[in-house]
């Protein structure tokens, strides 16, 4: 009589048609909506910073991963294309081309490669680019060019504040939020991208088709952005219901500055973010928290790059610790 033994091999046990490359191309297809308003509001700028952080990523990768990491280039798998529009996504359309090289450099070469590549690293490339634009040159990265004004024109040099700057400055000064709205466009231009900002940043129509598009495509759940924003939300609403003359109220805040873009396309980094649906929706409401912190009490208007960076840190620990049952587990009952 044979004996027979059951091989059981390591996870993952489930297949799918999913790869990397295909999720990635996904992924780069949700941010077309955005890119394409994007370049019609700012024109040409936009444009060009875009495919120059774009080719300027391929290019350090290709280079890092073939003679340095001595791997095979893994430049086609599109995750370098999406470092590269996301860097565009947070800077002006008005940077200058060293600087957008030098982020590309920094993000691929530090944020990215110096851990071994994709699937390695700790902390999203594209925001740790960005992070080091704007700490070592906040002029540049402060710059915003005017929507309209500069479409069609090159690197166009007519400027104005954000409306987060506009409204972190006057309730600095002591200027009632209600006097302050007087010079921020209506709620619908802010929503279809009649403001200053960043490049990705400035359309949260577009940005939203892009995050039904990737849930359509089970490319990322709801858990993170849903947690993210509605903690925003509800810690804005409290202070706005608290003093609506010191406090912005909260839909503002969700459809200004990165919150869409942080929740939507950087939040839900899969190397970043947390594997379980527990660790996801506690991942996104540190990251809201730690927004609202920095964007009502600190110095910076804005604070997203950063609450997503300081929530990569604790991922690590959040997946050894926020697990799944095992199966047959006795505490299972």
């Amino acid at each position: 009589m044979s004996t027979q033994f059951l091989t059981v091999s390591p996870s993952p046990h489930i297949h799918s048609e999913e790869t990397v490359k295909k999720l990635m191309y996904g992924v780069i297809i949700a941010m077309l909506p955005a890119l394409a308003i994007s370049f019609f509001v700012f024109g040409i700028g936009a444009i060009y910073v875009t495919l120059l952080s774009v080719l300027s990523c391929v290019i350090v990768e290709y280079m890092l991963t073939r003679y340095v990491l001595k791997k095979e280039s893994t430049i086609m798998d599109g995750s370098a294309i999406i470092t590269g529009i996301l860097i565009a996504f947070n800077v002006p359309s008005s940077l200058p081309w060293w600087a957008v090289v030098l982020g590309s450099i920094v993000a691929i070469g530090v944020g990215k490669s110096a851990f071994g590549g994709l699937g390695n690293n700790p902390f999203n490339p594209a925001l740790v680019g960005r992070v080091f634009l704007l700490v070592s040159f906040p002029v540049q990265m402060t710059s915003w060019p005017v929507p309209f004004i500069s479409r069609f024109q090159f690197m166009d040099a007519t400027t104005g504040a954000t409306p987060l700057a506009v409204i972190k400055e006057g309730i600095d000064a002591g200027i009632p939020v209600s006097e302050l709205m007087k010079e921020i466009p209506s709620y619908l231009n802010l929503f279809l991208g009649g403001l200053g900002g960043s490049i990705g940043e400035i359309s949260a129509i577009g940005l939203f088709i892009g995050f039904l598009y990737m849930l359509w495509k089970k490319i990322i759940t709801w858990h993170t952005p849903i947690a993210m924003l509605g903690t925003v939300f509800v810690f804005t609403g409290i202070l706005w219901l608290m003093n609506p003359d010191k406090y912005i109220d909260p839909v503002f805040h969700l459809i200004t500055g990165g919150v869409l873009l942080g929740a939507f396309f950087m939040a839900t980094d899969y190397v970043t973010s947390p594997m379980t649906t527990k660790g996801m929706l506690i991942y996104g409401v540190g990251i809201g928290f730690i927004t609202v912190v920095i964007r009502v009490f600190g110095s910076y208007p804005e604070g997203v790059s950063f609450a997503i960076l300081i929530m990569n840190g604790f991922v690590p620990i959040m997946n050894k610790y926020i697990k799944p049952k095992r199966f047959g587990n006795k505490k299972n009952g």
